[in-house]
């Protein structure tokens, strides 16, 4: 049987079968989903398809979220790239841009792949698609890598959480970017180990951030943060493929975040009591108010 149960067991997999992330992942779907290999890679190539024209409308078609809190930000953020005036480079401008545009979809009522969650569906498209126009990779490679950051999602599942009531927006665009991180460095070709090392980075560097959504609204500072997200995943992918070991497997710092959040106030838990959710200027400028 392709089953694992942790980040320990998912390695030795790898190891022992001499396969990608992507490759267990993948097997694990198919063995436990009763499907056929067909169905499976259809299955995420419709979710791949939805992730792309969900970062692409508000960029051609910007427009105010439902909330009224956000709308138009991912179109300034091209349009300031465009104009040669863009600071971050290519690959993390376009990765920022497209996972806020995500945001906006989402907080539109749109279509979006929750990868966890809607409140963080931005950030594994949004570098994944940015490294995608970087180095012309075909749409089909994209599907299969899409396996490993479901890997880790299924992990932080498992045996912690991705839920910002339960964890804080550590557990939600934490584990967001340690999928995008660990997706990225196979991507671009780091072993299975760098991956999970780049993953176990991200949520290190996430440590505690906390859930405090404007007026109850995924919106602000969701948006703001699934940005961040992008970059934090990038960074610890980077690290990875240059070598760095991480001193935390992935196991580890998954427990970690989990014990963090049972600590955290209710307040800082998704209940808009506490955190950014509480400045004056949020609790001001919040609808029907």
């Amino acid at each position: 049987m392709m089953d694992f149960k942790n980040a320990r067991e998912l390695l030795a997999l790898c190891q022992e079968r001499k396969m990608l992330l992507s490759e267990v992942m993948r097997l694990r779907e198919i063995e436990n989903g009763e499907i056929t290999d067909r169905e499976a890679d259809c299955r995420m190539a419709k979710a791949w398809k939805i992730m792309k024209e969900s970062a692409a409308m508000p960029i051609e078609s910007p427009g105010k979220s439902m909330g009224g809190l956000i709308g138009g930000e991912a179109r300034k953020l091209i349009e300031h790239a465009r104009a040669g005036k863009g600071i971050c480079g290519d690959i993390l401008e376009k990765g920022i841009a497209y996972a806020m545009a995500i945001l906006e979809t989402n907080a539109s009522m749109g279509l979006i792949v929750a990868a966890p969650t809607a409140g963080s569906a931005g950030i594994v498209p949004g570098l994944l698609l940015a490294l995608q126009e970087a180095y012309q990779f075909e749409d089909e490679r994209m599907i299969r890598v899409l396996y490993n950051a479901g890997a880790v999602g299924y992990l932080a599942m498992r045996n912690a959480t991705v839920a910002g009531a339960v964890g804080g927006c550590q557990a939600e665009v934490g584990v967001a970017s340690a999928m995008a991180a660990s997706a990225a460095v196979e991507l671009m070709g780091g072993t299975p180990k760098q991956s999970l090392d780049a993953a176990s980075t991200v949520l290190m560097n996430m440590l505690g951030l906390v859930c405090d959504p404007v007026g109850g609204l995924v919106e602000y500072p969701c948006q703001n943060r699934n940005a961040a997200g992008v970059a934090n995943g990038l960074i610890a992918a980077e690290m990875a493929l240059a070598g760095i070991p991480q001193l935390i497997p992935l196991d580890e710092m998954m427990g970690v975040m989990y014990a963090v959040g049972k600590r955290m106030p209710v307040e800082l838990r998704e209940t808009a009591l506490g955190g950014c959710a509480a400045a004056p200027s949020a609790c001001q400028g919040c609808p029907g108010r």
